[in-house]
């Protein structure tokens, strides 16, 4: 597990929630009162791997609860500030592992990520442009890399928390899917042919759709890499790697995001995921027993594709609601007034004997 984040963050910042995301639910999350000004996440997270009925081991994950110690103390972010990542390769395993081993170069590094101890709308803006920035620098490395086939490619989804706000960035068909309140939040949309807006964009560019794949070829439409289905450097092509953002302002009613490859989401949907893990938090709070408890569940129901998750917990276990069986054990030792009173009666008849 790593290490937890030093928590530090100014309570006076006054960013209202942005969540314009269609796949989302009509949980309001856009009028922060003081309890949301206040909050600050208690950030803690668990992951799990496992090659699944496949023959080689394409994923990839990074996990850093403490970004600004990894990255070295010259940089100043709003804490606490967090970074997680999956990467599903496809076409072997290369693409996967050269952005695993490089994707902090290319997103903090060579995009000139904004710094600052504050979060403001400029700073926003600031940040998903030097995140799209990153995601176009790694697509074009592996087009130069060597090492790397033409027919390699990975989709990418990254999470980035910093001080209150949690932006993901994705490409391709991984999720991240958060809890509130025990509901199921998509933070990120499959990029897969059946997406309506998906297939057309691929349409206007000349693509063409075959039985759920991208030219016939491709089950996603986004991904780094696949350079022998992309257009030369500077053209439109109808795979890119240009990611896709939604972002929240984070409350105390945001429990915990589950980051995870297609392999766990072609057998349980974003809710059922949800209810897994946070069962598994109120039992034992150990999100890294959650994540291997929900590639087991995909295993059991008979995935077919390597299973990677992330679990990144942003409130304590105190701050959860009491379980139903805890509420009914409370209820059950409850007493009427009626009994009350016939207690006290009966407790002051023995004491005066």
């Amino acid at each position: 597990m790593g290490a937890e984040a030093e928590v530090i963050v100014p309570v006076q910042q006054t960013i209202t929630t942005v969540l314009d995301v269609p796949c989302c639910s009509d949980v309001d999350f856009k009028s922060p009162d003081t309890t949301i000004l206040q909050f600050v996440p208690s950030i803690r997270s668990g992951s799990f791997a496992d090659i699944g009925p496949r023959r080689f081991m394409e994923d990839e994950h990074i996990r850093i609860d403490d970004l600004s110690e990894h990255l070295g103390s010259l940089v100043r972010f709003p804490q606490p500030c967090a970074f997680y990542g999956v990467f599903d390769g496809h076409g072997g395993p290369e693409a996967a592992a050269y952005v695993r081993k490089h994707v902090l170069r290319f997103l903090f590094e060579d995009a000139n990520f904004p710094q600052t101890s504050e979060v403001d709308d400029a700073f926003l803006k600031e940040v998903e442009n030097s995140l799209r920035e990153g995601f176009l620098l790694a697509d074009l490395a592996l087009a130069d890399e060597c090492n790397v086939s033409s027919s390699s490619g990975t989709t990418a989804l990254t999470a980035l928390v910093l001080g209150r706000l949690l932006m993901v960035a994705n490409v391709g068909d991984c999720r991240a899917v958060l809890c509130h309140k025990g509901e199921a939040i998509n933070m990120s949309q499959d990029h897969r042919p059946n997406y309506a807006s998906e297939r057309r964009r691929v349409e206007e560019l000349g693509g063409f759709i075959d039985d759920g794949y991208l030219n016939g070829v491709l089950s996603v439409t986004r991904a780094l890499g696949d350079w022998d289905m992309k257009l030369p450097c500077g053209s439109a092509s109808p795979l890119i790697a240009e990611p896709e953002f939604r972002q929240i302002i984070l409350s105390e009613d945001d429990e915990f995001l589950i980051i995870g490859c297609d392999g766990i989401w072609d057998v349980m949907s974003s809710q059922q995921a949800v209810n897994l893990v946070r069962r598994g938090l109120r039992r034992h709070d150990d999100p890294e027993q959650c994540a291997k408890d929900l590639v087991m569940e995909a295993l059991r129901l008979s995935t077919f594709d390597n299973l990677t998750v992330v679990i990144a917990c942003f409130t304590s276990v105190d701050h959860s609601e009491p379980s139903q069986s805890r509420q009914r054990r409370l209820r059950c030792c409850s007493f009427s007034a009626e009994a009350l009173c016939s207690l006290q009666s009966w407790l002051d008849n023995s004491g005066s004997r």
